[in-house]
């Protein structure tokens, strides 16, 4: 069975989460500038991106165009998560959603997105990371409603000006540490570059999230790739 034609999108996640989430593109219109949102997840994603998540702040009609270019260009490539709107990701075709912790009840987005899709989760604390892990467990050695836990900010980000504190390294270690003890893939996200990215790794995160390091790009599949390279690994934090 190929997993990339036949598998739900959750599958595919579950299957491999360390390659999948490895590098993982946040989109912000305003960084992607004239060339516009879609040429850079086209690029980023040629780079080497298995996750784009669709951060769009425009009106519903705006969102669910952009939303819908993005999965009709890479949707067989990459999962196309769709940022604190769960309705849109379901109309759009996406493979999932992202929300926050104030976005409502991971239970109620899992209802909504079916039992196929993929739902990601921010946490920046350790209780956040532990009530991840049993909501919506309904019996011993059950999965959480929740597939992967975006860990952040690591560092302050002009893209997310009200987040909570930057956890920094050691803090960011502390939740992958946790996440992990609860059997919940996690990324990184705030802050991450190229000068940056191989600290972070280095704290045994699945994946890593990043805005400005490709949309602001004067190459986003050159970014892309040099984020995703495998040397970015091998640096000690």
């Amino acid at each position: 069975m190929s997993t990339a034609t036949t598998a739900t999108p959750r599958e595919r996640l579950r299957a491999d989460p360390a390659r999948v989430l490895r590098t993982y593109l946040v989109t912000d219109t305003a960084q992607c500038g004239d060339r516009g949102v879609l040429a850079v997840v086209r690029e980023a994603v040629a780079g080497g991106a298995g996750v784009v998540q669709v951060r769009e702040k425009g009106s519903d009609a705006v969102r669910g165009e952009l939303v819908r270019a993005v999965v009709a260009a890479v949707g067989e490539r990459a999962l196309v998560l769709v940022d604190d709107d769960v309705e849109l990701a379901v109309a759009a075709g996406a493979a999932g959603a992202h929300v926050g912790q104030g976005d409502g009840d991971p239970r109620r987005a899992r209802e909504l997105l079916g039992p196929g899709a993929v739902l990601g989760l921010s946490a920046s604390t350790a209780a956040e990371v532990a009530a991840a892990a049993v909501v919506g467990v309904e019996e011993p050695g059950g999965r959480p409603v929740v597939d992967y836990l975006g860990l952040g900010p690591v560092w302050a980000t002009a893209t997310k000006p009200r987040a909570a504190a930057p956890l920094g390294l050691d803090g960011l270690a502390d939740l992958v540490v946790a996440a992990r003890d609860a059997d919940l893939p996690s990324v990184a996200i705030g802050g991450v570059d190229l000068a940056r990215v191989a600290a972070v790794r280095a704290t045994g995160v699945d994946g890593i999230c990043a805005v400005s390091a490709i949309c602001r790009a004067d190459d986003p599949r050159a970014a892309t790739a040099a984020l995703d390279a495998p040397a970015t690994t091998a640096v000690a934090r």
